[in-house]
This record gives structure tokens, sequence and C-alpha cells, in this order.
């Protein structure tokens, strides 16, 4: 299993936009090879006193910060998946309710799983 997980702040009032971004693109990311998507809305995330999740993406009060990850079946498979996805013309289709520059992400190699 290959893991790409992200935190991505979202305007509050584009929640419901948000789901109906993510209804349309599951079945694009399933079709490269994700084999399971998830994707939190902020409920319990406290403000820290050095960093913290609203920090990381410079989220504003209006925003929420939302956790999100894709599991691939390996490394190979996600990596020449997303080579294909950003090939892929369907990707300019893709309204993005927020604002994309402040989205940090990156790939994860599982090293424990109960």
């Amino acid at each position: 299993m290959y893991i790409d997980g992200f935190v991505t702040p979202v305007p509050k009032v584009n929640k419901e936009k948000y789901i109906e971004h993510l209804k349309k693109a599951w079945p694009f990311m399933k079709e490269f090879g994700v084999s399971r998507m998830v994707e939190t809305w902020q409920d319990d995330v406290p403000r820290g006193k050095k960093t913290d999740f609203f920090r990381a993406v410079d989220a504003n009060e209006d925003e929420a910060v939302l956790f999100s990850w894709f599991e691939w079946p390996s490394k190979e498979i996600r990596d020449e998946g997303i080579k294909k996805m950003m090939a892929d013309p369907r990707m300019e289709e893709f309204d993005m309710p927020f604002d994309g520059t402040r989205m940090i992400f990156g790939g994860f190699e599982p090293i424990f799983e109960s």
C-alpha cells in the first residue's frame, strides 16, 4: 500500500460544493488506481501554541481544515496513476472549491498497520 496525504483549507461556505466535487472526483481517481479516498472535515482541531493545522495551510477564520488521504495498492501504481491523471484532459473540468496553493501534501510509505 502507498498513501498520499493532504491538509487543505476550504471556505466553510463551500462545504456542500466540496462534497459535490468529491463525488465527481472519486470515480476519476478510482479509474487511475486509487483504492480508497478518505476526506475529513474539521471537527475537533485545536489551535496550537507553536504550530497547528490552521497555520500549516494559512487558514483563516472563514475556512475549515480538511485532513485527507488516498490509498493506492503500491507506490508504482501511484506514480503511474498520477502521471496518467495529470495528462488526462478531464483534469481541466474539475472546479476546485478551495485555494490549492495552500494545500500541503506528500506521499507516505506505511510502516505500521493494525
